[in-house]
């Protein structure tokens, strides 16, 4: 997963995995949708890329922030988040924002970071 900026994507500390917070760029061909419902779909897709990469899945995450540039999205971010979290769903924080980066000429509607469980080894 590449970082677009001074950052790491996901580190590991102890038991637990801190994921920054992913925007909805495909990795694979660096679009990014243009709704809220898209993006939320890909920032999911990239954290769950970045957890498996650690052995562990969307059910390991306890508690996430989403940051949002309009809260009027709410509706449509908590649909694809509903959706993609399996119960119980993590804990979680929304916040408005007044804006994120831009992609080229697409705005960044969502992010959202997260804290991860890692699982046990036996």
């Amino acid at each position: 997963m590449t970082a677009y900026g001074p950052y790491t994507p996901i580190v590991s500390a102890n038991n637990m995995l801190f994921i920054s917070g992913q925007i909805g760029i495909d990795p694979k061909t660096n679009h990014v949708g243009q709704t809220v419902t898209e993006q939320t779909k890909q920032v999911l897709k990239n954290m769950e890329t970045l957890l498996a990469n650690e052995g562990a899945g969307l059910g390991d995450v306890v508690k996430t922030t989403v940051f949002l540039t309009d809260m009027s999205t709410f509706q449509e971010m908590n649909a694809v988040y509903e959706n993609t979290f399996p119960a119980p769903r993590p804990a979680r924080s929304t916040v408005g924002v007044k804006e994120l980066p831009r992609l080229g000429d697409t705005p960044l509607l969502v992010e959202i970071e997260a804290i991860a469980r890692k699982k046990e080894v036996a």
